[in-house]
């Protein structure tokens, strides 16, 4: 029986073809004549299991999957073709079938950047519902998450040298009640056996792997456009859980209409550095690769997070050859520090940026360092990982995200006195927020209650973007809603602030955020890190800015240069910490301020300190404030009152 059989024998639709562009996308008309053919047939490929069947048939011997031992380019790689690639999916498929893993089960996945997390991502989506987790939140977010989804598998690396993972998988074993089986990854090159007994329960990866066949799903089982392959949290790094559910037919529209806008083919080579519990680097940057033949490099366990590979990075492109470049706009700056040292670059016809708005002084320096333009596209969970798309050839200036894709529609509104979604549409050029119908719009949260602020109430999936559409019908990005700072009930967009002190060259990176005031509620201000080297007064960033801003309300009451900026997994900048950051400056100001009132020593004032997010502390030494205290007390009790932001004085 030819392989060919024997996946029709197992799975309802025969082997198609990969996806391939139509034609270049260069204006929304393009985009229109994509839609004068009926989506049902343009599109017939019902499951991400039935795209990696297709690649792996048409392109067989053919690299999909590249890994990167160490950032050093003289190291050898490892390698999978899309053959190797379809038939360790089958066998990973076929594990968690045998290990009684069904349509509705979730595999949880605790993974560094590796091959294998392509066998639990795809695998999973055949067998179950895969749960991609975020490895640095806390031992307590990630049982609520797997609590959530009721995971039966967690699937976790062997190793803690990647953020303790394997202790956490351990820790995280007795306390999810639907866990039945921890998979053992063992690290890339790890001798055999030297993992040595395991607990009942903890099994080898591999070991169950290989013993399973590797040319069909012995399930058999047939997946429907609307069965539910991944379930993805949402937000950065805090909060409660909140699960996203995604359809298969909503990643595979994902994969096929990133094809099609970015005009992704087999001669494609990309470097995904993107973490793979985020929808960035699982839909976007592998799915849609892998499903047009694209070889996809995976730069080491630790991504872009690993030094060595963000100071050789230009050599790595040097020698693979890659014809793309994706990141985020962090990663862009830090990239922008890293010399050519004469590496040859030329294979990059086409770079990417996304998760975050680009600054328009980023945007210049990486195109006058590399001669590379940077395309922005517009992606979020909700969406399977992608809303717009910049295409290659179609240049826009910093925030322009690009054209919406096909079979998607796509409005501005304007803003109710809420800051949520009205239902008035706005004219062209004017700022509103972000809506979209899509057929790759999430299928809900898997709380019921989290869909209530998702959706609008005729069923727009309401983004939380601010933006506005040009001329050409492009989406132009200005923000987040909650990212707004409200000064005494005037909306004050921060990329403003932004903008003008990124334009400063010895700024690497800043964020204006709303510091909590008695009176405006809210006032702007802003933090900024340096370019390595660069040397600039707090004083002559907060004139230059101020004179960059045309908005009195607008202009920031301060500039704090920080060390490093706090950053989400994915490479975001993190604005709570930020804005807790920015209480516990005015929190010390007002302490400062009474404490000289009352006459109280330096040693002996309090210190003031930051609880989590949403709460600063003022800890008073009793001993050292001595018949001062009680009065230093009630002073700040009253002159932090009226700050709309949660503070607690007590005793050291």
């Amino acid at each position: 029986m030819t392989d060919t059989q024997s996946h029709k024998n197992n799975y309802k639709t025969p082997v198609g073809a990969p996806f391939r562009p139509a034609s270049p996308v260069r204006s929304l008309a393009d985009i229109h004549r994509l839609e004068e053919t009926p989506l049902a047939q343009a599109l017939t490929v019902r499951s991400t299991y039935e795209i990696f069947r297709n690649a792996g048939h048409a392109f067989g011997d053919k690299t999909a999957l590249t890994f990167l031992r160490t950032g050093n380019p003289a190291d050898a790689p490892i390698r999978w073709s899309y053959a190797e690639l379809l038939a360790r999916l089958h066998q990973t498929a076929n594990m968690l079938h045998t290990l009684g893993v069904g349509p509705g089960d979730a595999v949880a996945v605790l993974l560094p950047g590796c091959l294998e997390y392509h066998l639990a991502l795809w695998g999973g989506e055949a067998a179950g519902i895969v749960q991609p987790l975020n490895p640095l939140l806390t031992d307590e977010k990630l049982v609520a998450l797997m609590t959530a989804a009721r995971a039966k598998v967690l699937i976790a690396y062997g190793s803690d040298s990647e953020s303790g993972m394997w202790s956490k998988a351990m820790r995280l074993r007795g306390q999810v009640p639907t866990l039945t089986t921890v998979l053992r990854v063992a690290p890339h090159d790890e001798a055999p056996g030297k993992a040595g007994a395991l607990p009942e329960g903890v099994a080898e990866f591999d070991v169950l792997r290989a013993a399973q066949p590797d040319d069909r799903l012995v399930s058999g089982r047939d997946i429907a456009p609307a069965d539910i392959a991944a379930y993805f949290h949402t937000g950065g790094t805090t909060g409660a859980p909140k699960l996203a559910r995604h359809s298969h037919g909503a990643q595979v529209f994902t994969a096929w209409a990133s094809v099609q806008v970015a005009g992704m083919n087999e001669n494609g080579i990309s470097i995904n550095g993107y973490p793979l519990f985020h929808v960035a680097g699982v839909l976007p940057a592998s799915l849609a690769s892998l499903s047009a033949g694209v070889e996809v490099i995976i730069p080491t366990p630790s991504l872009l997070r690993n030094k060595e590979v963000l100071a050789n990075y230009w050599k790595l492109v040097a020698k693979y050859r890659p014809t793309s470049l994706s990141a985020v706009p962090t990663i862009l700056a830090a990239l922008a520090n890293v010399p050519l040292d004469g590496a040859d670059i030329s294979s990059i016809t086409y770079c990417r940026t996304g998760a975050a708005v680009l600054s328009p002084e980023l945007a210049a320096r990486f195109e006058r360092l590399f001669g590379l333009h940077v395309h922005e596209s517009l992606g979020m969970t909700e969406m399977a990982g992608i809303s717009t798309i910049t295409p290659p050839g179609v240049d826009g200036p910093a925030g322009c995200v690009g054209f919406r894709l096909p079979y998607m529609q796509m409005r501005v509104v304007a803003l109710d006195e809420n800051g949520n979604a009205s239902d008035r549409e706005v004219a062209p050029g004017e700022q509103g927020m972000v809506l979209f119908k899509s057929p790759n719009v999430f299928s809900g949260f898997v709380d019921p209650a989290d869909n209530a602020k998702a959706f609008t109430a005729d069923g727009w999936l309401a983004t939380g973007d601010l933006g506005w559409i040009d001329s050409q019908e492009r989406l132009n990005l200005t923000g987040r809603s909650k990212d707004l700072i409200i000064r005494s009930g005037h909306n004050i967009d921060p990329k403003t602030i932004e903008d003008a002190l990124g334009a400063h060259p010895a700024v690497q990176l800043c964020a204006a955020v709303g510091a909590p005031d008695a009176y405006a509620g809210e006032l702007p201000v802003i933090f900024a890190t340096l370019v390595p080297g660069a040397s600039a007064t707090e004083e002559e960033l907060l004139a230059f800015t101020a004179a960059r801003v045309d908005e009195a309300p607008a202009r920031p009451k301060w500039v704090s240069v920080i060390e490093t900026m706090p950053m989400t997994n994915v490479g975001k900048i993190y604005k709570p910490e930020l804005r807790a950051m920015a209480a516990r400056q005015v929190v010390a100001a007002t302490v400062a301020e009474v404490c000289a009132e009352l006459g109280v020593a330096e040693g002996a004032r309090p210190v003031v300190k930051t609880d989590g997010e949403s709460l600063v502390r003022v800890l008073i030494d009793g001993a050292a404030a001595g018949p001062l205290a009680a009065a230093l007390q009630e002073r700040l009790q009253k002159a932090l009152e009226p700050l709309p932001f949660k503070t607690r004085i007590a005793a050291q």
